[in-house]
């Protein structure tokens, strides 16, 4: 610990290194001595005229872009009322260049509006990220953002809803910075939840910066949302319906209202809708000598009615031109009611019929989670800045459940039958507290420094009985109480300097963890137990870019990053939980965090293409592990001993021609298990290949279309190996109402690739092998309408809340 303190400090003091700035300024006057507020200020590259940088000037008309590497600038200059300026070429290289009085003259018409046309790339590279952007996703409109997710490169989700970046699991979810606190069922329903109209970009991380908790050793998936800051009222609503087996429709609404001192903002949306899906599980269990003991063939049918509602709004109060207050809540409220019609039959070896169980399963899930964030921000002269954010939240999950199970011999009788109930509350409240300081200094030089607490207290019953002559028994045996506490501290550094041709990023991070287990226990049946367990870790983070060329159109850059994956809260429940007379799943109280390693070496050509070459270690990797006892499967989390990764991938990302464009993704990763796992050892190892494609094309002004698909090969996933799968889509779109409205209609996997496969391996006399067929063909129409001027505002909106919100799990 004490050596751990002195690298962090170490790495504070490496933050006051001083040389020369990178900076633009100006000022801006009008003819007439006419208000220049609401006039926006843009950094654009000379080279191909990408957007950088917005600012906004200040009440005397000034304005400053800081932090920037040697280059060519473009300064673009509009308002309402205002013909455009645009400057000429400005070079940087480590000074500081004062651009003339820019005089703005009144436009010869009122325009009701200004907006500000420019083409977003798909895909954008950063030293530490690889940003998506959702506007240029046209099949995106009037869906979720797990359908945007699904369809950012590199990123697969299977079908239980586990997300793999690169190809692998372990990924964190982050909403605007702060974790989703959710995983499993619960995060899928989320991301469901949430419009794709809301989502701004998908920021893809394999070593995200020390600013970011440690969690995740796949790395971070950031999902930031829209934070209109336009001055006025504005806003945008839109609608989607989609029919494929069953029918869905999914709505938004966000407004916005900033005016003086005061910015408002809220959104809201609603999904409701049907699911199917088709289940096959395969099961042939073995004598000692190999030979066929029996065989197991189920097939199960699961529908329900899904409904989604969530809601944002916050305020911010700009107490004075260098600070500013922030509140803003949140809520989501999901229910579901789900039937299983299962029919398992079990034959013996010569496939002459034994018997056959019917299950008629309910399950009816209330989910729903609340939460408030008080943010403060000042800047503190010279782009120094300090920031401080509070955060609870609370969840809240009623799951009551119905199992009903008929016996039939091979003549059709009836020979026995059960029924059984399950009453599953679960509460999570979690307090975070964070502030963060950043200052630059002289050569182009930052640092970032900052300091969290977070307080994590879960509490799960389950509380099963039998149904014996009408009334109920409790069944002790699966019931019981755990609780949960956690507590993690963490500080971190962060330093980042621009050379001539280098870039570099280093970042230490600081995590001491102290958490406590409670499991009540109910007699004789379960009996309490407790752990405290407690452990404190470094988590270096470095970056390296180096420009071959003096303007940067080739650049080398590599990383490397230390994650951690802590469980679950629900994984380290050890109830036992029912699907059917023959599958049970349950928790893992003796699970312990995972550490992970990730090395990245990638070239990139200006905006237009990248290849990365990756290396990924994980020690006692959480997953999904199958046992089979007495002919019983069971499934829980599991460590995996070790764990390896080697990928490489190509990304471009380019105009063919005026009306075409086009985003290409191709992947190989060759992964490895080896581990002890129950009754057989774990030594598995694959290669699969990925590639995905999103083609859009300008027909006229108002007419576009977008042709998208992927494809996976084969995939080994610890004790699994997953079928390949596909999808082909189509989406066309056309304004309307003056351009501010858009009608999309959208097919998605049209060839119906998208089936789920698999098989699952290392099971004691046991073969398995399963095939899902989800809802995943449909057609959709979707219209969108926005409405207010494009004049920002700044604003403050942020959570303080980390890690912990990724790890609750349904």
């Amino acid at each position: 610990m004490k050596n751990a303190m002195h690298l962090l400090v170490c790495l504070l003091l490496c933050g006051f290194l001083s040389a020369q700035t990178g900076k633009i300024t100006g000022k801006i006057n009008s003819q007439d001595n006419q208000t220049i507020e609401g006039v926006l200020v843009s950094l654009l590259s000379a080279t191909d005229s990408a957007l950088l940088k917005t600012t906004f000037p200040e009440p005397d008309g000034s304005f400053s872009f800081s932090n920037l590497t040697d280059n060519q600038y473009l300064v673009l200059i509009e308002g309402d009322g205002f013909e455009m300026f645009q400057s000429a070429p400005l070079t940087v290289n480590q000074n500081t260049v004062a651009l003339p009085v820019v005089t703005l003259t009144t436009s010869s018409r009122k325009l009701d509006e200004v907006v500000v046309v420019r083409k977003k790339s798909f895909v954008e590279n950063k030293i530490d990220r690889t940003v998506v952007n959702v506007d240029a996703m046209m099949s995106a409109a009037g869906s979720n953002a797990m359908d945007v997710l699904e369809k950012s490169p590199g990123i697969s989700i299977d079908q239980n809803g586990v997300i793999t970046f690169k190809g692998k699991s372990g990924v964190a979810v982050f909403i605007d910075d702060k974790p989703s606190y959710l995983s499993g069922a619960d995060l899928e329903a989320y991301l469901k939840s949430l419009p794709a109209s809301t989502l701004n970009q998908i920021e893809l991380m394999t070593n995200p910066p020390a600013k970011y908790d440690a969690a995740g050793s796949a790395g971070v998936i950031n999902i930031k949302t829209r934070k209109s800051r336009q001055k006025g009222f504005n806003g945008s609503v839109s609608s989607r319906v989609s029919k494929g087996k069953r029918g869905r429709t999914q709505n938004s609404l966000n407004l916005n209202y900033t005016d003086g001192k005061i910015r408002l903002y809220g959104s809201a949306g609603f999904s409701a809708g049907e699911n199917l899906t088709d289940l096959y599980i395969f099961r042939r269990y073995k004598n000692p000598d190999g030979s066929t003991k029996t065989l197991f063939d189920q097939n199960s049918i699961l529908t329900g009615k899904n409904n989604s509602a969530n809601l944002r709004a916050g305020m911010d109060y700009y107490a004075s031109e260098n600070t500013t207050l922030g509140v803003s809540v949140t809520a989501l409220s999901t229910s579901g009611d789900n039937m299983s019609n299962v029919r398992s039959v079990l034959t013996n070896a010569a496939s002459v019929l034994d018997s056959t169980i019917v299950a008629d399963n309910k399950e009816d899930k209330r989910f729903k989670n609340g939460g408030v964030t008080l943010n403060y921000s000042r800047d503190l002269g010279g782009d120094r800045k300090l920031t401080a954010d509070a955060d609870f939240l609370a969840y809240s999950d009623r799951t009551a459940q119905l199992y009903r199970n008929y016996i039939y011999q091979p003549d059709g009788s009836l020979s026995s039958s059960d029924r059984s109930t399950g009453r599953l509350p679960s509460k999570i409240s979690i307090y975070a507290f964070k502030t963060d300081y950043s200052q630059p200094f002289k050569g182009e030089a930052s640092f970032e420094t900052g300091y969290k607490v977070s307080y994590s207290r879960t509490d799960n019953v389950a509380d099963y009985a039998d149904i014996i002559n009408g009334f109920p028994v409790p069944n002790l045996k699966n019931s019981n109480h755990f609780k949960y506490d956690e507590v993690i501290h963490a500080a971190y550094a962060n330093f980042s300097k621009n050379f001539k041709r280098f870039s570099l990023q280093a970042g230490l991070r600081l995590e001491s963890t102290v958490s406590k287990g409670n499991q009540l226990g109910n007699g004789t049946a379960n009996s309490a137990s407790r752990f405290t367990r407690s452990y404190t870790n470094l988590f270096p983070t470095a970056y390296l870019m180096y420009k071959l060329d003096s303007i940067g159109n080739n650049q080398l850059v590599t990383s490397y990053g230390k994650r951690i994956n802590r469980p679950y809260y629900q994984d380290l429940n050890p109830f036992l939980s029912p699907l059917d007379k023959f599958t049970f799943y349950s928790g893992n109280p003796y699970l312990n965090p995972s550490f992970a390693h990730n090395v990245e070496l990638s070239y990139r050509y200006k905006g237009l293409f990248s290849t990365t070459l990756s290396y990924g270690q994980s020690d006692d990797e959480i997953n999904e592990t199958i046992e089979i006892r007495d002919e019983i499967y069971y499934s829980r989390p599991g460590n995996i001993g070790k764990s390896r990764y080697y990928s490489l991938n190509m990304q471009s990302d380019f105009e063919v021609a005026k009306w075409f464009s086009t985003s290409l993704y191709a992947e190989t990763t060759r992964s490895s298990y080896k581990s002890d796992l129950y009754t057989e050892g774990l030594d598995s190892k694959g290669t699969f290949f990925f590639f995905s494609a999103n083609n859009r094309f300008t027909i006229s002004k108002s007419w576009a279309a977008e042709l998208s698909g992927r494809y996976n090969s084969e995939i080994t996933s610890s004790q699994f190996t997953l079928g390949a799968r596909g999808s082909i889509n189509v989406a066309i779109q056309k304004k309307v109402l003056k351009d501010q409205g858009t009608l999309r209609l959208i097919a998605n996997d049209i060839f119906y690739m998208g089936i789920n496969n698999g098989v699952i391996n290392n099971l004691q006399l046991t073969d398995a092998t399963w095939k899902n067929k989800p809802d995943s063909r449909y057609v959709a129409l979707a219209f969108s309408y926005s409405f207010g001027k494009m004049f920002q505002q700044k604003g403050s909106e942020r959570s303080g809340a980390a890690e912990e919100q990724g790890r609750v799990k349904g």
